[in-house]
């Protein structure tokens, strides 16, 4: 028992570490930190997973994520939240982008474009343009959506609290809408030069920061703020009416994930999830664990040192050769031997010249003329090798 202690103890560490590993990962991806905020991934204040598996839970409804970075779902009947984006990112759009959401909303489906909460931004120097969150350098082959629907983004900085954190400025309803007179709002980002095509729903000051259009059959909601479709948000402070007017009549609701970094990868571990190999991979396991317990210990028990003594140890077929020869070829005929045997061979095979044959039997036929005591087989043996392998010049 004392020989297999430090493999016992080995596995146990192995086992708690594994088991320490698994825990630490589901802790993590329960709450959904790993993940990008205003995630619907995510459970802890910062995600939108409350917003997500409520529309589930309704009567009629349908909840969904979309993981897909290329093109647009069906947009019938459907809700397409665009959650937490930056103005930045709509600044340079490809034309082919912005005509297929031109056409998935004039469709019937209705979108939602929500902004990151942005309090303040500096600004340049005079002279010099504000810089713009999260944009790319200009290209010829880009268009920027806020020229193309008549938006303009701007930011009036949050103040400072007195725990150095912004403090949520009072918005207002000036649509007319059954909607909630004020709502505190997290962000400084409004609208300026806003087209008449766009209807304001609430207002800071004389600025936009929630605004809707109708395009064909559906209609763009756009607001300068997502805090009020998060976790947190939805406990503390929910407005159940300004969510349901958001969503509108559509009853299938696409939470998008790709544009904060969440898209699906198909690898190993998802094609193992997905088929169902679990148990090939446990077996597979277990055979490594098998193959290694193999070549680590002997499960032959082991001899004691006085066991040990009493084995003789073999000998190979080489040693077992020479004793047979030994045995049946007497000293004095070794040499005879040998070359009758070699010229049954080898000295068919036409491999050596006719002059090298005479040398090397005369060299045998003087060994044999010899007296026994005089003869010499192994010098002679060594003589013929050479004759036979001896370079001709």
């Amino acid at each position: 028992m004392r020989r297999y202690a430090p493999s016992i103890v080995l596995v146990i560490c192995l086992a708690a570490l594994i088991y320490g590993s698994i825990e630490l990962l589901s802790l993590r991806y329960e709450s959904g930190e790993v993940y990008p905020e205003y995630s619907s991934l995510r459970s802890d204040p910062l995600g939108t997973m409350a917003l997500y598996e409520s529309i589930g839970k309704l009567e009629g409804f349908k909840s969904a994520r979309d993981f897909s970075v290329t093109g647009m779902p069906d947009p019938i009947g459907v809700t397409y939240l665009h959650i937490a984006t930056t103005d930045g990112a709509l600044d340079h759009i490809p034309p082919d982008e912005l005509l297929k959401t031109e056409q998935f909303v004039r469709q019937g489906a209705r979108l939602v474009i929500t902004f990151f909460p942005e309090a303040s931004r500096k600004s340049k120097p005079v002279g010099e343009k504000n810089p713009i969150a999260g944009a790319e350098p200009p290209t010829e082959k880009t268009v920027s959506l806020w020229e193309k629907w008549g938006l303009k983004p701007r930011v009036i900085n949050l103040r400072r609290g007195k725990q150095e954190s912004f403090e949520a400025v009072p918005v207002s309803n000036g649509s007319g809408l059954k909607l909630p007179e004020t709502l505190d709002w997290h962000s400084g980002l409004v609208f300026e030069n806003l087209n008449e095509t766009w209807k304001p729903i609430y207002m800071r000051g004389k600025d936009p920061v929630l605004v809707e259009r109708h395009i064909g059959a559906g209609s763009v909601v756009i607001a300068t703020d997502s805090y009020f479709l998060s976790n947190e948000a939805l406990r503390d402070a929910r407005h159940s009416d300004l969510l349901a007017w958001m969503i509108g009549p559509n009853r299938t609701v696409l939470f998008d994930e790709a544009h904060l970094g969440v898209v699906e990868q198909p690898g190993v571990a998802a094609l193992i999830g997905r088929y169902r190999l679990h148990w090939v991979i446990a077996a597979l396991v277990l055979l490594a664990a098998l193959f290694v317990w193999k070549n680590a210990t002997s499960l032959v028990p082991a001899h004691s040192p006085e066991t040990a003594k009493a084995y003789i140890e073999g000998k190979d077929s080489a040693s077992g050769f020479v004793n047979l020869l030994r045995r049946n070829v007497a000293a004095r005929e070794i040499l005879t031997t040998c070359y009758s045997e070699w010229k049954k061979t080898a000295a068919q095979s036409g491999s050596y010249s006719a002059l090298r044959l005479q040398k090397a039997e005369a060299a045998f036929n003087a060994e044999n003329s010899k007296p026994a005591k005089a003869r010499e087989p192994v010098a002679t043996y060594r003589a013929i090798t050479a004759i036979l392998h001896k370079k001709e010049t």
